[in-house]
C-alpha cells in the first residue's frame, strides 16, 4: 500500500481529531484544513488548537500549523501532521489529493465537493451521497452509527445530545449573552450545579455562565472567544470517575475514525489496480 497518497481533512474539531489520528496511525500522509478562528469545545482533543498556539498534541499526535504547504514535508518527516489555515479548501485543487474528508460537523455543506478527490467523504447531516460526495458516514449514536451510505443522507440534525448519566440536553451550554469569555474553571474540573465556570464580558457587563448539571467540564470554549447569543460554549459529563475521558478521544469518534479508515483503504487499493 503507498501510504505517502495525500488526505485532506477539513476540519480540526474532536471529532475530526479522531479521523485524524486513525489515519495518522495507520501511516497515511495527512493535511488538515481549518479556518482562523476554530471554535471547538472539546480542546483538549481537538487539533484546531494549533491554529492558536502552534502546535496541538492529542494521544501521542502532535499537529503543528504551517504557514505554506512547501512546509508540510518538513512536518511529516517529524512524523507529525500539517495544519493549514484554508477554510475554502483552495488549496485542494492544487495538492489533488487521493481523498478528502469534510469533518467539519457543520450540519451543512460549506463547500465540499465530489471533484475535489478521488474519493470524498463527508461526516453527518448536510451531504447527500451520491450527489455532493462520494460517501457519507452516519454520526448519530445508535444501531446505525458509523454506517456508510453511498446513496442518501444521514439522520437529520436534531440539536441533542446524546444521553450520558440520564442528562442530554442538559450536558450542553450554549451562551445567554454575546461577548468575551473568561474562563473561571477548567476542563477537566468537577462542578456542581448553578456553580460559575466561566464569564461573559460585553458593553453591558459581566455575566456568569453557570453549570447547568454536577459533573465534570468535558468541554469549554477557548478563553478570549467571542461568542454570539446561543452559541454552544461548554460540555459536562456528570461521571465523576470519567476524567480521564476529557483528555482522550471518544468512542463515538473513534467508531467513525475506523470507518473512514476503512473507506480510505478501499480507495487505495482500487487506485492500486488501476495503475498499470
Amino acid at each position: 500500500m503507498d501510504t505517502n497518497q495525500l488526505i485532506i481533512v477539513r476540519g480540526g474539531g474532536d471529532m475530526a481529531t479522531a479521523v485524524i489520528h486513525k489515519l495518522w496511525r495507520a501511516g497515511f500522509r495527512v493535511l488538515v484544513l481549518e479556518t482562523d478562528a476554530p471554535a471547538a469545545i472539546r480542546r483538549q482533543v481537538a487539533v484546531s488548537e494549533a491554529v492558536y498556539d502552534g502546535k496541538a498534541a492529542v494521544e501521542g499526535m502532535t499537529a503543528v500549523r504551517i504557514d505554506a504547504l512547501s512546509e508540510m514535508e518538513a512536518v511529516w518527516a517529524q512524523q507529525a501532521v500539517p495544519l493549514y489555515v484554508d477554510p475554502q479548501g483552495a488549496c485542494i485543487a492544487v495538492l489533488k489529493p487521493i481523498v478528502v474528508v469534510d469533518a467539519m460537523i457543520a450540519k451543512r455543506n460549506m463547500g465540499t465537493h465530489m471533484a475535489m478527490a478521488p474519493l470524498t467523504v463527508a461526516l453527518g447531516p448536510g451531504f447527500v451521497a451520491g450527489e455532493d460526495v462520494h460517501a457519507v458516514i452516519e454520526t448519530m449514536r445508535g444501531h446505525n452509527l458509523g454506517r456508510i451510505m453511498m446513496r442518501g443522507a444521514a439522520q437529520p440534525n436534531t440539536g441533542v445530545p446524546g444521553r450520558i448519566g440520564g442528562y442530554a440536553a442538559e450536558r450542553v451550554i450554549h451562551a445567554d449573552h454575546a461577548g468575551v469569555i473568561r474562563h473561571v474553571r477548567a476542563i477537566g474540573d468537577y462542578v456542581n450545579r448553578g456553580e460559575t465556570i466561566a464569564v461573559i464580558k460585553n458593553d453591558e457587563g459581566e455575566f456568569s455562565v453557570t453549570a447547568s448539571i454536577p459533573g465534570l467540564i468535558r468541554g469549554l470554549i477557548r478563553e478570549g472567544f467571542v461568542v454570539t447569543r446561543g452559541f454552544k460554549i461548554a460540555d459536562i459529563d456528570p461521571r465523576r470517575e470519567e476524567y480521564e475521558n476529557c483528555f482522550t478521544i471518544s468512542d463515538k469518534a473513534r467508531c467513525i475514525a475506523g470507518t473512514v479508515l476503512e473507506l480510505v483503504c478501499v480507495q487505495v487499493m482500487k487506485t492500486e489496480k488501476e495503475q498499470p
